[in-house]
């Protein structure tokens, strides 16, 4: 009847029960704590904490765990809710006991949340009032319907108030006990599930009392109902409670303030090995330190795991507690001159197109191309050097004439293929001084490429320079580098063998060392953050120390796998991957037909492209090595052995050393204004001979002995000539500019 009455009332009903069932379904947010921002937390590869940034709202709220340690899950269900295992999210009995409890005290002494309950409430911010609870109490149950018991009790514990600014266990564990929630004792996992039931009145800091009644209280409860023994209860509540809370630790503060800008808000877990970090670190301290007393004020090291590729240490700036401008500046990403740190790559490339063979000789003689003018750190110019040796003696003139040969855009895409991520500008910005510090890198990329180097001579990488027969000789070469603690390797069987290299940027800005093997890559960078330079600041006398104390610090890896030699060093090449060639020892060319001498080498596959020795002559019947006028002007003085042509023998008996043909010198004025003047210079077998010297087809001077000459040309194109008193004739032309 009384459906026929109301014929509309049940089907009211159904849809009103369907938008109910609808609503309950859908009315709890996918992410209930969407919009929380957290702190950055970055650990070591085992999980250890190493750093954290705080949250952007100014708390200490690690990102959510998944999982609660078992001491805390049991002390926080006995403190705040016994039957968190069983219930649906709601605990009538306890609403029930609460109201009963607040209606015979005449004010609110419990509210009958369960845990389940405290999460919603967390997650909405919403004002304390009984609509409230029950919104929270059917959005309890519908969370208990998505989410198991260990993910709600997880949810709890990552954000639950811990008092002041701490927000969520893992955090209060640090903050409080300077330990990982995992490691809590009984006492402390007590301690911390008693602050989130009123984190405002009860802390460590005040209250102690209270704090600590309520602790042993609540580790009765858990002795009681059988959690732990009578000993163990007895210990914990003798444990004391935290004082003030603790500072976080702090390594690699650069690296967290790092990710702390690159991936805010998220637990980062990094590759850093933190016990060999704190031995980096105490070690990177202790030289800057040292070296602070001499107006050096700022040192950076990074150590790379060759094996794995990742960086394993990482030092941004040492000496954190050393109060002074630009401590707080990452030189490990600043960009810093790299000086010399470039030439071996250079080198590499050039072994591994055929261009030069490992002892090629280089010129070594004045140069200038456009007004630059490079010189050794020695100011001494040696005629023709060996690549090997120039390389481990770190020569610029012969690095800038190999460049040259190279190309210097082709360089530049070179180094942006390795990883150097600094070369933004164009090729001609740099010009031939790319190789030489002009331009920049980071400590991070420079070390990176090395190791990248030694993990591609490995097969555990592939780059641009792949050819492992040239790799081979660029190792080989930079381990001849002096060591500065002068140790042998060959002598001593327990050194380790180390490819290194330094650079020093001009001005004694930057120094650098960076030394690679098998295991390991490490770079290290010292100087001024703020870039004042400091006399006697180079690569081989402040950082080169730091390297190899570092390299000492490192453990040697297992080599059961045959991964490198039994000395530690790189395998060499296997046959297939080189050719063999008769080499010039004298020159370092391929063979020639005028060549006496030959060794038999392994070279890069490509050597055969390399020319023929061009230095060896036949002369009256006689296999001689001969070089060029200028080269054997500055050789001679290096190399008394060398035997020059007499004059009768010679065809070729002057060259203008400077300047080169075709070169644009630019002429500051002096302090008095007078315009300044090219010194000239020439070189001639025979020095005891006159030369004549004629400017623009102008007669301007003579000279014997030492042939240089100076002259203050106009601006604009010049051609000097040079006749010596047997009718030899050589010129040279060039660009004069003046401001």
């Amino acid at each position: 009847m009384a459906d026929r009455k109301h014929p509309i009332l049940k089907p009211v009903l159904l849809s009103l029960t369907a938008v109910l069932v609808f609503w309950y379904l859908l009315c709890l947010p996918r992410n209930l704590f969407k919009g929380t921002p957290y702190s950055t937390v970055v650990q070591d590869r085992s999980g250890a904490l190493m750093g954290a940034r705080i949250a952007a709202d100014g708390q200490w709220r690690f990102p959510p765990c998944d999982t609660v340690p078992e001491r805390y899950a049991k002390a926080l269900i006995q403190f705040e809710d016994k039957y968190f295992r069983w219930h649906p999210g709601v605990n009538p009995v306890a609403i029930v006991r609460a109201a009963a409890g607040n209606l015979k005290a005449g004010h609110v002494t419990s509210g009958g949340s369960t845990l389940t309950m405290q999460v919603i409430r967390l997650s909405r911010h919403r004002e304390r009032t009984l609509w409230q609870k029950a919104v929270e109490s059917v959005l309890a149950t519908r969370l208990e319907l998505r989410m198991s018991k260990k993910k709600i009790l997880a949810l709890y514990a990552s954000h639950a108030p811990f008092g002041g600014n701490v927000v969520g266990l893992e955090a209060a564990s640090w903050r409080y006990f300077g330990r990982p929630a995992a490691e809590l004792s009984w006492g402390e996992a007590a301690t911390l599930a008693i602050l989130p039931n009123a984190p405002s009145s009860i802390h460590p800091g005040r209250n102690r009392d209270l704090l600590l009644a309520k602790r042993n209280r609540l580790l009765t409860n858990l002795r009681d109902r059988g959690e732990l023994d009578s000993l163990t209860c007895y210990l914990a509540c003798e444990e004391p409670l935290p004082l003030e809370p603790l500072p976080l630790p702090a390594y690699a503060p650069h690296l967290t303030e790092w990710y702390a800008a690159t991936r805010r808000g998220e637990q980062v877990r990094t590759e850093i090995d933190l016990p060999l970090q704190r031995r980096v670190e105490a070690m990177t301290d202790r030289w800057s330190d040292e070296l602070d007393r001499t107006g050096i004020q700022d040192l950076a090291a990074v150590v790379l795991d060759i094996p794995s590729g990742e960086v394993i240490a990482y030092v941004g700036n040492a000496s954190q507690h050393r109060s002074r401008p630009g401590r707080q500046v990452d030189i490990a990403r600043a960009p810093r001159s790299t000086g010399s740190i470039l030439k071996p790559l250079l080198y590499c490339a050039l072994l591994q197109e055929g261009s030069i063979l490992p002892n090629t000789l280089l010129p070594d003689v004045p140069i200038n191309l456009n007004g630059f003018s490079p010189q050794n750190f020695d100011l001494q110019f040696y005629g023709a050097v060996p690549a090997a040796e120039a390389l481990a003696r770190s020569l610029n003139v012969p690095a800038v004439h190999m460049l040259r040969d190279y190309g210097v855009p082709k360089f530049q895409e070179l180094l942006r293929n390795l990883g150097m991520s600094t070369l933004t500008r164009d090729p001609s910005d740099y010009g031939l001084s790319l190789i030489l510090g002009g331009a920049e890198g980071t400590l991070l990329d420079i070390t990176r490429i090395y190791g990248r180097l030694s993990r591609c001579y490995q097969g555990l990488d592939t780059c641009v320079l792949h050819d492992r027969t040239a790799l081979w000789y660029t190792f080989d070469a930079l381990k001849e580098v002096s060591r500065p603690d002068e140790l042998d390797w060959r002598l001593v069987r327990s050194v380790r063998k180390v490819a290194w290299k330094t650079g020093t940027s001009y001005g004694f800005r930057d120094a650098w060392a960076v030394g690679v093997t098998p295991e390991y890559a490490v770079g290290v960078w010292v100087g001024n953050a703020q870039g004042q330079g400091v006399p006697g600041l180079t690569g081989a006398r402040t950082a080169g120390p730091v390297l190899f104390d570092l390299l000492g610090l490192l453990p040697r890896h297992d080599r059961q796998q045959n991964a490198y030699a039994a000395d530690g060093w790189f395998l060499p090449p296997v046959y297939g991957e080189y050719i063999t060639a008769e080499v010039c020892p004298e020159s370092g060319h391929l063979r020639g037909l005028a060549c006496e001498r030959a060794d038999t080498l392994m070279l890069p596959r490509t050597a055969q492209q390399s020319a023929p020795c061009p230095y060896h002559q036949i002369v009256d019947g006689e296999s001689r090595f001969l070089l060029p006028p200028r080269m054997e002007w500055f050789y001679r003085q290096h190399h008394p052995e060398y035997r020059p042509l007499s004059r009768a023998q010679s065809d070729r008996q002057l060259e203008f050393i400077y300047p080169e043909p075709g070169s644009t010198i630019t002429l500051p004025r002096q302090l008095d204004g007078s315009p300044g003047s090219i010194v000239f210079n020439l070189a001639h077998r025979d020095p005891s001979v006159q030369v004549f010297w004629h400017l623009d087809n102008e007669y301007v001077g003579e000279t014997r002995l030492i042939h240089q000459l100076s002259l203050s040309p106009p601006p604009g194109q010049h051609s000097m000539t040079a006749v010596d008193e047997q009718g030899n004739v050589t010129s040279v032309r060039f660009t004069v500019v003046r401001y």
